[in-house]
């Protein structure tokens, strides 16, 4: 079972827990047929419909769907994006869960792409962060994706990123903290170093840093790094990132920009999902 199936188990777990839906139960809707349509109500760029679709197909496998837009499309006002049917008690039961989930993934792919386009046609990219909700992150990296972003690492297991609490851990040393890293990672396995000031800076570089994190920097201090730099490692900047403020960083010489906010800040999306009485999926309008 992958993450996001976890994630709407226990999302549903939260909602039903043992005695299920006592309001569905309460009205006597049994197997009432019914049918849904997902409305996006806002100029948004859409994400998540895969979870939108996977709650009711764990709440209820005869639920059809069928999909009207893609992760990623750009939907410019009222678009209805999903349609269902089948058991309408089944769709009740799911309707909460999966709109929570499909509203944040896509106020993050809005917020991704918007921040996409503020660095214009320059060479940077935008990456995430793992500032994501506990349990969120499969979906909320596919949401970056459908923005335009590109997926930092995905969690402690699978990329080197020494910050500053572990350049602590070994005394202080940007150096030995890279030192130790070459030693004992895999390989292949690029490392990247957290720094705050051009003397760590050039003390990353003599350690053989892959790349170099340039954290809370200034403008005028990360137009200094990249001279320093020179093209011996790949610069990331990230700290302070606002929408007004990429296009300046575009214009700085790095290689990356990653945005916590992008995951931990971005506002759900408007999208409603109506339901009524009414016939199976091949029977309902284009």
């Amino acid at each position: 079972m992958d993450s996001l199936d976890r994630l709407i188990e226990l999302a549903l777990e939260e909602d039903l827990a043992a005695p299920g839906d006592i309001t569905t139960q309460a009205l006597l809707i049994g197997d009432e047929p019914g049918r849904g349509e997902l409305w996006a109500k806002e100029p948004m760029v859409i994400a998540g419909l895969d979870a939108f679709v996977r709650v009711f197909e764990k709440v209820d496998s005869n639920i059809e769907a069928a999909l009207h837009a893609s992760n990623g499309d750009s939907i410019k006002g009222t678009t209805r994006v999903a349609t269902l049917s089948g058991r309408l008690a089944s769709m009740l039961i799911a309707e909460r869960v999966a709109l929570n989930l499909v509203q944040r993934a896509s106020g993050i792919a809005t917020a991704t792409r918007r921040a996409v386009e503020a660095l214009g046609n320059s060479k940077v990219k935008l990456l995430d962060t793992r500032k994501t909700p506990p349990g969120m992150r499969q979906l909320a990296k596919a949401a970056v994706r459908a923005g335009g972003g590109h997926n930092h690492r995905f969690g402690l297991f699978d990329g080197i990123l020494i910050k500053d609490n572990h350049i602590a851990a070994v005394g202080g040393s940007v150096a030995e903290a890279v030192r130790r890293a070459r030693a004992n990672a895999p390989r292949l396995v690029k490392i990247e170093v957290e720094v705050t000031s051009v003397k760590q800076l050039k003390a990353a570089i003599d350690a053989g840093a892959h790349i170099c994190l340039l954290d809370n920097m200034s403008d005028v201090e990360i137009r200094n790094s990249v001279r320093v730099a020179r093209g011996r490692v790949e610069l990331e900047v990230s700290g302070g990132i606002t929408l007004q403020r990429l296009p300046r960083i575009a214009a700085l010489g790095v290689d990356y920009v990653s945005m916590g906010a992008l995951t931990h800040s971005a506002p759900a999306m408007d999208l409603s999902l109506e339901l009524k009485l009414g016939k199976r999926a091949h029977q309902l309008p284009a």
